[in-house]
């Protein structure tokens, strides 16, 4: 891949770029939040996804506060554990996960935040089987139930399409439109990510196109989960496709290294490696990145020429 290089000043950039907060620190400590919100806030980062947290051990107030003094907003992610599954065949554990999507939803709400991502259709984790048809169905049916509250709360929620190794429910964008038509919700957003893309979509930017009524989050990450700028996946090509056929939402960032990673959760994500060592550089990098196929597209080529026109 070809990436322009080109000073930041030199572009009024638009885009609305989150990163996650495991890129540069281990965990949501506030320890590890006042040494993360600066750094990514200075770079021009201003959504943050947290990891996952128990809302019930979480210091919402202190968290709050630790965002709201770097300007940056949280992204919470929610998910199912097994006993509280939307995907499960008891009904009992269907109501457990519901529940817990909703404690999450008061989490973001508490937090400040606007957006909610995450695996809210099922387990993650290596399938043993595929989750039968009426399952996902059911699922999709809790899942847009909440994502109507979310709404109410003027909070987007959305669900992640991963690989056929983390889920067995949703592992495409076509499967994605699916499920979210069968939520019944208008409000249930879906989560494009590049990294599970490249495993499981033939032609990604057709995959994009496709998701794109529905579509909120497109997370960028390589396939060696390591800068963006080096890797299988064309990100500057995608961002740049994106753009020009029309996609206006949020752009992530994601990237995962055990030398960053907490042992456990180094372990959990299958993350054996170290591409990289400082998450501020890698950010830095993937805004190049990101940049160039902004700076390429339609819309980034028209705003270059205003910015340029303005300054003569």
């Amino acid at each position: 891949m070809t990436i322009a290089v080109f000073h930041t000043a030199d572009i009024p950039m638009t885009l609305d770029v989150a990163c996650h907060l495991n890129v540069v620190v281990a965990d949501a400590s506030p320890a590890s939040l006042e040494r993360a919100l600066p750094a990514l806030a200075d770079l021009g980062i201003h959504r943050v996804v947290r990891p996952p947290l128990d809302p019930a051990a979480t210091d919402t107030r202190a968290m709050r506060e630790a965002f709201a003094r770097s300007e940056v907003s949280p992204i919470t992610i929610a998910g199912q554990a097994p006993g509280a599954d939307v995907s499960s065949d008891d009904a009992e554990e269907r109501a457990a996960g519901v529940a817990a999507l909703r404690r999450a939803l008061r989490l973001t709400a508490d937090l400040g935040g606007d957006q909610m991502n995450g695996v809210p259709y099922g387990l993650f984790g290596p399938p043993g089987a595929p989750v039968p048809g009426s399952r996902v169905e059911e699922a999709a049916r809790l899942v847009g139930e909440v994502a109507d509250e979310a709404a109410a709360l003027g909070i987007v929620m959305t669900f992640e399409v991963l690989n056929r190794y983390e889920t067995s429910v949703v592992n495409t964008a076509e499967q994605a439109m699916r499920f979210a038509e069968a939520s019944g919700s208008e409000n249930l957003r879906i989560h494009l990510d590049t990294f599970h893309m490249a495993v499981e979509e033939a032609d990604l930017e057709a995959a994009i196109r496709l998701a794109l009524p529905r579509l909120a989050y497109l997370e960028l990450g390589q396939s060696g989960r390591g800068p963006l700028s080096g890797g299988a996946v064309d990100i500057p090509q995608i961002v740049r496709r994106a753009l020009d056929d029309g996609y206006r939402g949020r752009f992530g960032v994601e990237a995962f290294s055990r030398s960053v990673l907490a042992e456990p959760v180094a372990d959990m994500l299958a993350i054996w490696r170290s591409p990289y060592d400082d998450g501020v550089e890698l950010m830095r990098d993937a805004l190049r990145v990101i940049r160039s196929g902004w700076a390429a597209s339609t819309a980034g080529r028209r705003e270059i020429r205003l910015a340029r026109g303005a300054m003569v």
